[in-house]
Formats: structure tokens, sequence, C-alpha cells
């Protein structure tokens, strides 16, 4: 496999290099960082986006997401509400503008929604564009009607993650397929939103279930792609997952092939930054050009000042709104 002609945007990736690349000896992911890092600086040259994530709804989902907190069949002690507090949800927007970050990310746990609800994030939209904001909407399943409704509000982009492949997916959840998602990504699509699109890598999948999520993330284009490494969350049906796979060595592995297999949209390293890079920024950072600061729904993070520090001494530039 010829690593320098993929890096030169002149081979297109295969499943079976795909997986080959995932297990790459250890010895040889400066030669993959590399190649990543060419394309990095290609597309998005030092900047680095920094999105704050906002819970605009917590708890009382009705799926059962394995992984999420959020569940109606996970019972970790979190908040749960309806809708943030606006002083919570506009001091976030507030400081977005402050610290010239790139987006505010909102999400909102469940997968359907009443249109009155959606009339009623439609308005909060609408208020936070008045100041400019760059927003990405993280909502289930919408209707057409819908997604036009928040189309009409000003949100250009949305979240729909596949999370992982086709065929580990039955694994993680039973009340919504696979199908089902790509079916709302493609939906989405056609009205005009700008897509956000990865998964969670360490819930118990193969590397080739990374591949074929990958593969499929490649066809739909996405915008950003976020990856997260698995934070086991007390409470949840992975509380208890083994996540000693998930080596620096290969969480690189991982966020090395997003890039080559997109590498025009923003790759993301999203939950478990400050856990599974810890001392590895510089690396990082060569690979990724996005992340979130000041935490992930229902877990902590670096804060926003933190965040801009760090990117500043490694020579990197805040994404500037």
């Amino acid at each position: 496999m010829d690593i320098e002609a993929i890096a030169n945007e002149q081979h297109y990736i295969t499943r079976e290099e795909a997986c080959k690349l995932l297990s790459l000896p250890d010895d040889r992911l400066g030669e993959l960082i590399d190649a990543a890092n060419k394309l990095r600086l290609k597309y998005k040259g030092r900047k680095v986006s920094i999105q704050l994530l906002t819970n605009v709804r917590s708890g009382g989902c009705s799926q059962d997401c394995a992984y999420c907190a959020q569940s109606c069949r996970s019972e970790a002690d979190i908040e749960k509400y309806r809708f943030v507090q606006d002083e919570k949800l506009y001091g976030d927007d507030k400081l977005v503008g402050e610290k010239h970050l790139a987006r505010h990310c909102i999400g909102l746990s469940g997968i359907r929604f009443s249109d009155e609800e959606i009339d009623e994030l439609a308005a909060k939209i609408r208020r936070m564009k008045e100041n400019g904001t760059h927003i990405c909407c993280s909502i289930g399943f919408l209707t057409e009607q819908q997604a036009r409704k928040l189309r009409e509000a000003g949100l250009d982009r949305i979240n729909h993650n596949l999370n992982s492949s086709r065929r580990f997916y039955p694994n993680i959840c039973s009340t919504h397929t696979y199908e089902q998602r790509i079916e709302n990504i493609r939906m989405l699509k056609r009205l005009g939103f700008e897509l956000c699109c990865g998964g969670i890598v360490g819930m118990g999948e193969e590397p080739a279930d990374i591949a074929d999520m990958l593969l499929d993330v490649r066809e739909i284009a996405p915008k950003s792609v976020p990856v997260n490494f698995l934070l086991p969350i007390k409470g949840t049906r992975l509380a208890d997952r083994d996540v000693s796979n998930l080596t620096y060595e290969y969480c690189m592995k991982v966020l090395c092939l997003a890039r080559l297999m997109v590498p025009q949209a923003d790759v993301r390293c999203a939950a478990g930054r400050e856990v599974y890079f810890k001392g590895h920024e510089a690396e990082l950072l060569a690979v990724v050009d996005s992340v979130f600061a000041a935490g992930y729904l229902t877990a902590g993070g670096q804060s926003v000042e933190d965040t801009i520090q760090l990117i500043r001494q490694l020579g990197y530039e805040p994404e500037s709104d």
C-alpha cells in the first residue's frame, strides 16, 4: 500500500486498505501522521476550529443507545430538562462570540419532536443568528416540514452521526436502525443542510467496523467529521466496557484514516480528547483541525481558555468566526 500516493490524493482508499491502515504497526504511525498532516495543511492550514456544545434538552430519550447517559435505559445521574434555561443558552452563545469560536453546537436528546417544540427551537435559533453565530444542531429525526422550519430560521448545519457500522449497529441500539439514520441524512442533504457526521470508537466494534463507517461517511461527504472515543459512563450499558484497546496509537490511526478518507472535511477529535491524547496534543493537531471545548453534553472537558492557550502554544491559530 502506497501511503504517499494516498496523501497525494492519487489513490482512493479501498475497504481492504482502510482495514490495513488501522492495523498498521505502531512503529509506522509517524509515517501515517505525516501523510494525514499533508492533507490537513493543504485544506485547513494551521487553523483549529473550536466548537462550544450546549445540552439544550437533557435526558428522557426514548431510545436505548448503549453509550448514552440520556437514554431511557440509562441510570446515569444526570440533570434532566425539556429545554435548558435561556440564561444558559444565550450565555453560551455570547461566549462563542466573545471568544471568537467557530461554532455553537446545540444538542437535544430524543428522536422525535412536536411541531410546537420545533417552533420554540426555531425562535431560539433566530435570536442567536441575530448575533451572527454559526450554529450546528444535533436533533435526532425530523420531518421534512420541521427541517424546513429550522432552515428558514437560519440553521445551516445539522449533526447526525452514524456512530458505527451497519453490521455493528444492532449491538448498540435496537429502537431505531442504521438505515433510518441514512435516510434522515439523505433528506437533510436534499434540503440543503451542511452535514456533520461521524461516530464513536471503542464500543466493542472491530476495526473493520470503523473502516465501514468511514466509507459511508465518505459517501455522505459531510462538512465535519466528529470522531468520539468512548468515555464509559456509570449507569449506561457500556459503563463497564473495556477500553484498554483505545491506545493513543490506535486512536491516532482512526483519526488519520478519517483525514485520508475525507480530506476536505473538518476532522474533529470530540469526546475523549482530554483522556486518550493527553501528552500527545502536538501529534493530534497535526491531523485534526477541530475540537470541542468546555465539555460534551453530560461529560466535562478542557475549558475554552485552556483550549485556546494549548492551540496557540503548539503553533496553531484558533479559527475565528
